[in-house]
């Protein structure tokens, strides 16, 4: 499998789950073509989630300044270019990366795009005549775009990142790691895909009530004061929004027992490092394609298309549909608390 010669750019510049959803590939490409060069080109915040990463090089795309508008994205192409890339996959196809991958392509380099495959996903969004069955799944488009450029990448075996060590503010605020550490990222970006706050509370309260399980809440600075009403005064239930880095967090992330996120980007982190992760689905649906890595079909829990069978109704929950706002009101907190300890045991 040798490629001496050849120096791969990966473009993916957002959102964090997508980004994440690209490591399996990328480890495993750069496992199973050694000599291959790789350079992940993202966003600065995602650096940490590649460093550890062996045979990868890392470039921060800066879209707010540096790389801004046409002139910028002339200068990205001079950078890679500059640094000897000699082909371009594009995983993120949009108008920014496509424009980067037209100019490598006319100066006669290999490249690359993964199809988003955006006519099956309205297909089964569709409020009429939907097209409800799963589709492939993004990790497999990416492994699509590789061969194209001519890399049989295989994921027959769980590519992983390892745990790293946990942080020690963390270590001051939960002590020692002798119980079970069970994460909770209760909120999304759209309403449509962030399940109801008060049967969260009814999973949190079951949970917290064996003080062998630690409750750790994530969530963004935004969210603060509606992770400490979570809290609600419990000695095992812990808010960790506003505390650390993002680096921090991933580290922390990955020493977790179990991961309860929605359909959102905690969920694929927590997924990377081989914790177990369960998922909630509103709005959207892991037929989507976006069901975290390595996990079972079981871990994702999906709201009652009985009761709302136009579902799902949005790729990324962005689309609200009159009469549907309770839907996940169908995934009972008895049903996740289940679960949850299921994986626990």
């Amino acid at each position: 499998m040798s490629n001496n010669a050849q120096h791969i750019a990966i473009i993916r510049l957002s959102a964090m789950g997508d980004v994440a959803m690209t490591v399996p590939v990328i480890l495993a490409l750069s496992q199973q073509y050694p000599d291959l060069k790789i350079t992940v080109v993202s966003r600065p915040l995602f650096k940490s989630i590649f460093e550890n990463i062996p045979n990868i090089n890392f470039f921060s795309v800066h879209t707010h300044n540096e790389h801004k508008g046409v002139l910028g994205i002339i200068k990205l192409y001079s950078v890679l270019k500059a640094l000897g890339v000699t082909q371009i996959a594009d995983f993120h196809n949009v108008l920014r990366s496509q424009v980067v991958r037209q100019l490598f392509a006319l100066s006669g380099k290999k490249v690359a795009a993964t199809d988003k495959g955006r006519a099956e996903k309205k297909a089964l969004t569709s409020l009429t005549n939907k097209d409800f069955r799963p589709l492939k799944t993004m990790i497999q488009r990416h492994l699509d775009t590789l061969k194209e450029l001519g890399y049989s990448v295989n994921l027959d075996m769980p590519y992983l990142l390892e745990k790293e060590p946990i942080p020690e503010k963390a270590c001051s605020i939960l002590g020692e790691k002798n119980e079970k550490w069970i994460g909770i990222a209760p909120f999304a970006h759209y309403s449509g895909k962030s399940y109801p706050i008060d049967l969260m509370e009814k999973v949190i309260a079951a949970l917290s009530e064996n003080k062998q399980n630690k409750i750790l809440l994530f969530g963004g600075e935004e969210d603060f004061a509606q992770l400490e009403k979570l809290v609600n005064g419990s000695d095992n239930v812990f808010n960790f929004s506003k505390k650390f880095s993002f680096t921090d967090e991933l580290h922390l992330i990955s020493n977790l027992d179990v991961m309860l996120s929605m359909d959102s980007g905690n969920a694929h982190l927590a997924a990377l490092f081989g914790v177990k992760t369960i998922t909630l689905w509103g709005a959207t649906h892991p037929y989507a394609g976006f069901a975290p890595y390595n996990q079972p079909e079981e871990n994702c829990l999906v709201s009652d298309r009985v009761h709302y069978p136009l579902l799902p109704t949005s790729v990324y929950g962005n689309k609200k549909v009159d009469g549907y706002e309770d839907a996940m009101r169908t995934i009972s907190p008895e049903k996740i608390v289940d679960r949850i300890l299921s994986q626990l045991n």
